[in-house]
């Protein structure tokens, strides 16, 4: 306001204070504080932990040796905006490709996958598919509206009381599968998780061939009225598929029989 009343009414600074009730010591101050290395020294901090807050990363400076008091760090902390909070995006960590092996006996391997579909009144479900990798059986299949961690879990469980505990078992990065519920439950059972690698499908070949007989069979062979008959029709394919239906990886054989014949 000062500034405005010396450039466009040409009066003193004296009067131009004293009509703004400035004093004209404040007027004179200059800020000659430097806080770039501060505001450095906080975005550095932000990359590197972004879900810290301010507490956190001036217990970090004191260590590192910087005097700033805590009333500078706040400040420089609020100027920035780092007190809003921030949508991050959930980081997926490396993945190391795995060649896609046979594995030598029953167990070795589970594949677990999820696919999409609409019933006639245009309500979504998803199917979860668990198969052995070694005999290609059908483990399960269910349908739900929804099918959170804690119900994935639940699925593998009653999985394991009928056809025993697998040593691994592979997915992709879905958030069912880097949730903290089902790695907690994974190493509970002792079970190692492998993710397949983003945007590599057929590092999961196995079930991606599955998914493709399942959806030619029953997803794009019928239309659904309510999630009961999606889970009648696969329970009675997954019949055929594991005791009737042979395949030409396994030679001609049926993955019961496959089992049977070639399980030590």
């Amino acid at each position: 306001m000062v500034t405005y009343l010396l450039e466009f009414r040409q009066v003193s600074i004296s009067r131009a204070c004293r009509v703004v009730k400035l004093p004209k010591s404040m007027f004179y101050y200059k800020n000659i504080r430097d806080d770039s290395e501060t505001i450095d020294k906080l975005n550095w901090l932000a990359d590197r932990h972004p879900t810290e807050g301010q507490d956190l990363y001036y217990s970090r400076i004191r260590q590192q040796g910087f005097l700033w008091n805590y009333k500078r760090v706040r400040r420089v902390y609020l100027l920035l905006g780092m007190n809003r909070r921030k949508k991050t995006k959930r980081r997926v960590p490396a993945r190391i490709k795995v060649p896609l092996a046979v594995p030598g006996q029953s167990g070795e391997m589970w594949s677990v996958d999820f696919m999409s579909d609409v019933l006639v009144n245009k309500r979504k479900f998803r199917t979860l598919k668990v198969i052995d990798d070694y005999n290609r059986q059908a483990i399960t299949v269910e349908a739900a509206y929804s099918m959170p961690a804690a119900r994935v879990t639940q699925i593998l469980e009653y999985a394991i009381k009928e056809q025993g505990k697998p040593v691994c078992i592979r997915v992709d990065n879905g958030p069912e599968f880097v949730s903290k519920e089902f790695r907690d439950w994974c190493a509970q059972k002792g079970i190692t998780i492998r993710h397949t690698q983003p945007g590599k499908p057929m590092q999961n070949g196995y079930i991606e061939r599955f998914n493709r007989t399942f959806r030619e069979n029953i997803l794009d062979a019928y239309l659904f009225e309510d999630i009961g008959q999606v889970q009648q029709l696969a329970d009675e394919w997954m019949e055929d598929y594991n005791y009737k239906r042979p395949h030409e990886a396994l030679g001609g054989l049926t993955p019961n029989h496959f089992k049977q014949i070639k399980q030590p």
